[in-house]
C-alpha cells in the first residue's frame, strides 16, 4: 500500500491566555496592570501589599460570579458526572496468539442505498483448536446489528453481547458451524474513509488496516483468511458499474430499476484485502497473455473525462506483469485485473486482490501536463501495488507487527522494477535522497520507531515512508 500520512496540527481553542493546573485548563486568567507607586519602591514591608490586595479583590469577584452561575443554572447531579471514556487498547507483540476460530468461506451481500446499506455476511466457521469452547469475539465499529443466526436459528439476546467495539457470541457450537449476520451501515455519513464510504457519488472501500470492522462484524485480523464471494445490488442508473475482488461470475437485472453482480475470489485472503466499488465509471480495456498462455483482461476505471489520461498506467501495468514473470517467476493467478481511480482516495493506493484502488495523481498523466517525474512515479506505484499480489496478498502477514515484511519486500521489488525499466543509477540516487529527506529526520525525532514495533494503539501510525 502506498500512503501519504497527514497529521493535522493542533487547533487552539481561544485567542486568550488560560490558567492551567495539574488536571488541565481550569479558568480564564484575568490580568490587571497594578498601579506603580514610587513611594513604595524601597519599602520591603509594603512591596507586595498592593499586589495582594488586587489579587484578593479579583479572587472574590471570581468566586462570586462562579457561585451565582451555579445557583442560576442548577446543574443536575447527572450533569456533573464525567462519562467513562472508551479508551483505545494498546496491542503488544508479546501477546499474540492464534485465533480460536477460523473462517473458511465468507459470502457477502450488499444492498446499496442512498440513505443506508444493508450488509449480510454468511460465514463458515471452524474451531482453530480442536475442542475449543471459547466465546467468539468479532470486531465491529459504527454498525447497527439487525440479526444474527447460528446454523439457521436466530440467537436470543442472552446468547451474545454487543459493545461499541465487539460482538461476542458467548457459547458457540462445537465443531464447524454457519453464522449469518445482518448489519446496517451508513456510507454517506462515514467521514473516516475506512470501511465502505461515498466518494464523489460513488461507493468505495478502504479496509487496510482495520476498516473491515466498519462493514460487518468480523475477526478483523490478517491471520484469518477465507475464500470470498460478494453479491452487490444497486440502482442501475446511479451505479451502473459494480466491482469487487476476483472474477465476475454472474450479473443481471432486478426489479425496480436495480441490477446485481456476483464476484468470486477463489484464493484465501485476509479481510483487509476486501474491496467494493460501485458508481458511474468508464474503463480503458486491454489484455495480457501470461507465460502459461492464459489471457487476462485488464481494465482501468475512471470518471469519463479522465479516461484519455490512463494510457501510461496501462502500459505500466502490463510491464509490471511481464517483469514479475521474467524476474521472479510469478504469474498472475486470475482472469481479470481491475484498477479504479478515485479522485479523493485517502490512502494513495491500495492493493486489494485484483481490484487496486488509486488516487488520481498516481494513475492519470498527459503529455501536456505531466513531468518525467510524474511518469516515473506512476510506473513505480502501479508496479508496487501489482507486486503485492504475491508479496502481501497470496503470502500475507501473521499480524500487523509484521507489516514491514510485506511492505519492505514489495518496495524492494518496485525499486528493482523501476531500475530495470529506467536508469538504475538515477533511481538509486533518488531513493537515497528520499531516505535522507524523510526517513532520517523521522528516525532522529520523536516519531522514531523500529520497523517492527513492540506495541501499537492504532496501526495506521506505522504507514510511513515506503509503505
Amino acid at each position: 500500500m502506498a500512503r501519504c500520512l497527514i497529521r493535522p496540527a493542533a487547533a487552539y481553542q481561544g485567542c486568550g491566555l488560560v490558567k492551567a493546573g495539574f488536571l488541565g485548563v481550569v479558568s480564564p486568567l484575568h490580568y490587571q496592570r497594578l498601579p506603580y507607586s514610587s513611594s513604595k519602591r524601597g519599602s520591603p514591608g509594603n512591596k507586595y501589599s498592593g499586589c495582594l490586595a488586587n489579587l484578593k479583590k479579583e479572587s472574590s469577584k471570581f468566586v462570586s460570579k462562579r457561585t451565582a452561575c451555579l445557583i442560576a443554572t442548577g446543574p443536575s447531579p447527572a450533569a456533573t458526572e464525567e462519562p467513562e471514556m472508551d479508551l483505545p487498547k494498546e496491542i503488544f507483540l508479546k501477546d499474540y496468539k492464534k485465533p480460536d476460530y477460523l473462517f473458511d468461506t465468507v459470502d457477502l451481500e450488499f444492498q446499496l442505498g442512498d440513505e443506508k446499506t444493508m450488509v449480510t455476511s454468511k460465514i463458515a466457521v471452524s474451531p482453530g483448536n480442536e475442542g475449543t469452547s471459547s466465546p467468539l469475539a468479532l470486531h465491529g465499529c459504527d454498525l447497527k446489528l439487525l440479526s444474527i443466526k447460528i446454523n439457521g436459528t436466530e440467537l436470543k439476546s442472552d446468547k451474545y453481547t454487543v459493545d461499541p467495539r465487539h460482538l461476542t457470541i458467548l457459547t458457540p457450537p462445537a465443531g464447524v458451524f454457519n453464522m449469518e449476520i445482518v448489519t446496517e451501515i451508513y456510507p454517506q455519513l462515514n467521514t473516516s474513509l475506512e470501511g465502505l464510504y461515498r466518494s464523489t457519488g460513488n461507493f468505495c472501500t478502504q479496509c487496510e488496516a482495520e476498516g473491515f470492522r466498519k462493514i460487518t462484524y468480523f475477526q478483523d485480523r490478517p491471520d484469518v483468511m477465507a475464500k470470498y464471494t460478494c453479491r452487490i445490488e444497486g440502482d442501475k442508473t446511479l451505479y451502473p458499474v459494480l466491482l469487487s475482488n476476483g472474477n465476475l461470475i454472474e450479473q443481471g437485472d432486478l426489479e425496480g430499476g436495480k441490477h446485481y453482480a456476483l464476484w468470486e475470489d477463489p484464493f484465501k485472503k485476509p479481510c483487509y484485502l476486501f474491496a467494493l466499488v460501485a458508481g458511474q465509471l468508464e474503463c480503458r480495456e486491454d489484455s495480457f497473455v501470461t507465460c502459461s498462455g492464459r489471457k487476462v483482461t485488464l481494465r482501468i476505471w475512471t470518471p469519463a473525462q479522465d479516461l484519455p489520461k490512463t494510457s501510461h498506467a496501462m502500459y505500466s501495468l502490463k510491464e509490471a506483469m511481464k517483469w514479475d514473470e521474467e524476474v521472479f517467476g510469478l504469474e498472475y493467478d486470475l482472469d481479470l485485473f481491475n484498477i479504479v481511480v478515485v479522485p479523493d482516495f485517502n490512502m494513495g493506493a491500495m492493493e486489494n486482490k485484483s481490484l487496486n484502488v488509486f488516487q488520481s495523481r498516481l494513475v492519470l498523466a498527459s503529455p501536456e501536463a505531466a513531468t518525467d517525474g510524474d511518469y516515473a512515479a506512476i510506473l513505480g506505484v502501479i508496479g508496487h501495488e501489482y507486486f503485492h499480489n504475491w508479496t502481501g496478498n497470496r503470502v500475507t502477514c501473521r499480524d500487523w507487527f509484521q507489516l514491514t515484511l510485506k511492505e519492505g519486500l514489495t518496495v524492494f521489488r518496485d525499486q528493482e522494477f523501476s531500475s530495470d525499466l529506467g536508469c538504475r543509477t538515477v533511481k538509486r540516487i533518488a531513493d537515497v535522497s528520499k531516505l535522507r529527506s524523510y526517513q532520517f529526520p523521522q528516525d532522529a525525532g520523536p516519531m522514531a520507531h523500529p520497523i517492527r514495533p513492540l506495541s501499537y494503539i492504532k496501526m495506521d501510525n506505522f504507514y510511513t515512508v515506503g509503505c
